[in-house]
């Protein structure tokens, strides 16, 4: 007994040790940067030193800032489309490019090009698409069949909707080799018995390949908002926040907080407050998904 006993301690510390530089990683560069922003944001500070104990005034002149309320709404804005367009294509690539017969190989690599491309890069090949007048590239093909050239970022409708494309042109490969990998873990002979039954590529997919990356998708969806979240160097570089902050991201408006008005602890308040939201988020997402998942069927 005492010997089962020793060896358990054994076995949990050696499991602790193992996990211990990760969670010396994790402390270090999540846990204690999310407390050092919490007590910033109850400061007042010249530069980095702090000064003055304040509360929550902080955060209250963030609530209060004119330019707050149109971040936030532009954020879920950004969420919104990128849950129609980015979070939909990579399934739709990663569905056709497993029920292709020929050249998988290349067209994994040809969805995932876009990837290895720096964003930075990314963003200002598209402003150059997306650019005004007759110089731009998408005007110069409207021209050629004699449509008006459009001033495409300049339009509040568009500028979101086209902010997104951008993004999702960029990160769509790689999420759908991951939905690709999840549907290669599927036993072929579901494919084969459906085929057999004279099920559809549609009818396959909604009954066999959907069920099997359903779990995927879930966190993956999660993951999307997170990151959409933290939406700052596209609609910075493409159209710095306007045309009358109509793009104007919340991470966008912490830049601006941290560098261009150099008030630190105001850039920790949003912080924090972007923090709580996807907090909130992602427990009502997986309180609401919880134990939901499609069945398998043929028919």
């Amino acid at each position: 007994m005492r010997e089962k006993k020793s060896s358990s301690i054994l076995h949990s510390i050696s499991a602790w040790l193992i996990m211990l530089p990760g969670l010396i990683l994790f402390a270090f560069f999540v846990w204690e940067p999310l407390l050092e922003s919490i007590r910033l944001s109850l400061y007042t500070a010249k530069g980095i030193h702090l000064m003055d104990f304040v509360g929550l005034k902080n955060y209250i002149a963030v609530l209060q800032h004119p330019d707050f309320l149109p971040a936030i709404r532009n954020t879920f804005l950004y969420t919104f489309w990128s849950l129609i367009i980015g979070f939909l294509i990579p399934i739709i690539m990663a569905t056709f490019i497993t029920e292709t017969v020929h050249m998988k190989s290349f067209f994994r690599v040809g969805v995932y090009f876009p990837n290895i491309m720096p964003g930075l890069a990314t963003v200002m090949m598209w402003g150059y698409l997306f650019r005004p007048g007759k110089t731009g590239v998408f005007n110069i093909l409207l021209s050629a069949l004699g449509i008006q050239p459009f001033d495409w970022l300049a339009s509040p409708a568009w500028t979101i909707p086209l902010i997104v494309l951008t993004m999702t042109w960029k990160s769509a490969g790689s999420t759908a080799l991951i939905y690709m990998a999840g549907m290669g873990s599927i036993n072929p002979e579901l494919y084969e018995a459906a085929t057999i039954d004279g099920a559809t590529p549609w009818k396959r997919f909604l009954h066999i390949s959907l069920p099997s990356i359903f779990g995927l998708g879930k966190t993956l969806l999660i993951l999307q908002i997170i990151s959409v979240f933290q939406i700052l160097y596209e609609p910075l570089v493409m159209t710095n926040g306007g045309p009358n902050n109509a793009s104007i991201s919340v991470m966008q408006l912490v830049f601006r907080y941290a560098f261009e008005d150099y008030n630190y602890p105001m850039a920790a308040s949003l912080s924090v407050i972007i923090s709580i939201i996807l907090v909130l988020l992602t427990a009502v997402y997986f309180k609401a998904t919880k134990g939901k998942k499609p069945e398998y069927s043929t028919n």
